[in-house]
């Protein structure tokens, strides 16, 4: 089995002041041998339709060459994650006051070549329909550092809640913002509050960065689970599930 992180007083204040906690080390060699293999052996499963969901994009490197971007959808085929998922809720549950349940969880690939994202809030991507407020727990799984794309997030802003929903933040919204790099190494977990703004840089390197993110509710808000991967497939579903011709525009 897993280990359990348990959060300190100290990192709940800290998670309180600034939107978010950096805690060195939440899993030792020996877990993070076996989350690594789960998503070493993920990233090789065959794409098929009703299954785990897969998304890809051009590398910054090379334009003829496609790129794994993220997978989705991965708790309810891969029983690893689903322990890993279960050992984060007590320390969710630390931040939200209250048991947690699982809302959605993704691999961040980043691969040599892999694009960035913009400023943006995790509740501006519609969250607010499912519940008020959500914690993602982000597992580093390879060392992720400046170079080659580490988080980058604003301390305190979250205390100005959701700014607008389905779009990033403006450069207007993110004046007088300050950005800090957020490095880490496997083991170490980040816990990012939803009206916390954050962001990264494109992957120059040829060193591959993935975070693993889970991302919880309250429990009394509800189990949205099902509800959100339904509601998303509709606008925003994976690769081999999508119509030949039709545009799809990820908003946030």
């Amino acid at each position: 089995m897993l280990p359990t992180p348990r959060l300190t007083d100290d990192q709940i204040r800290d998670y309180e002041r600034d939107g978010f906690v950096l805690v060195r080390q939440g899993f030792d060699a020996g877990a993070m041998a076996r989350i690594t293999a789960w998503t070493d052996e993920i990233a090789t499963w065959p794409e098929l339709p009703g299954r785990h969901w897969v998304y890809h994009e051009t590398s910054q490197l090379d334009p003829a060459r496609r790129l794994i971007a993220r997978i989705e959808h991965i708790a309810p085929f891969h029983a690893g994650f689903r322990e890993l998922n279960e050992a984060l809720k007590p320390s969710v549950g630390q931040l939200l006051g209250e048991p947690a349940t699982l809302f959605k969880e993704k691999i961040n690939f980043k691969m040599p070549g892999g694009d960035g994202f913009k400023p943006h809030q995790d509740s501006q991507a519609g969250w607010e329909v499912y519940a008020s407020l959500f914690v993602t727990v982000i597992v580093c799984i390879d060392e992720a550092t400046v170079a080659n794309g580490c988080l980058r997030v604003a301390p305190g802003q979250h205390k100005r809640g959701l700014f607008r929903a389905w779009e990033p933040l403006t450069e207007a919204d993110t004046a007088g913002m300050n950005f800090v790099d957020c490095p880490t190494r496997p083991g170490d977990l980040l816990y990012l509050g939803s009206y916390t703004p954050h962001a990264s840089e494109p992957n120059p390197t040829q060193d591959l960065r993935r975070l693993h993110l889970i991302t919880y509710n309250r429990l009394s808000a509800g189990d949205h689970y099902a509800r959100y991967h339904a509601d998303k497939h509709k606008n925003y579903p994976p690769d081999i599930d999508r119509e030949a011709g039709k545009t799809y525009v990820y908003k946030v």
